[in-house]
């Protein structure tokens, strides 16, 4: 039986409901990497860095980090990322 990651499976739902209606075709070649998504969606939430530290459940020096393309985000945080871009009152709810 396959061990599957209750984070991971938690932010696949929440993606789902998330973006339900919208429909996502996305070639290879114009998927963006992270670095670039990262800057995208940090920019659009349109928060301080501290509070989308908080948001995330990192610290602010590895948002940092990310930006300043030392360290780059996982892939499950990069959907965290996007289901805040897409819902700003989630960054409310998880900053509480």
């Amino acid at each position: 039986m396959e061990y599957k990651d209750p984070m991971i499976e938690l932010l696949s739902s929440l993606e789902q409901i998330v973006f339900k209606n919208e429909q996502q075709t996305v070639t290879l070649r114009n998927k963006p990497n992270a670095f670039s998504e990262f800057e995208q969606v940090r920019k659009s939430t349109g928060l301080k860095i501290d509070d989308f530290a908080r948001a995330m459940g990192v610290s602010v020096s590895m948002v940092q980090e990310w930006e300043s393309k030392r360290i780059k985000p996982s892939s499950t945080e990069l959907k965290l990322m996007r289901l805040i871009q897409a819902n700003p009152m989630l960054s409310k709810q998880l900053m509480e």
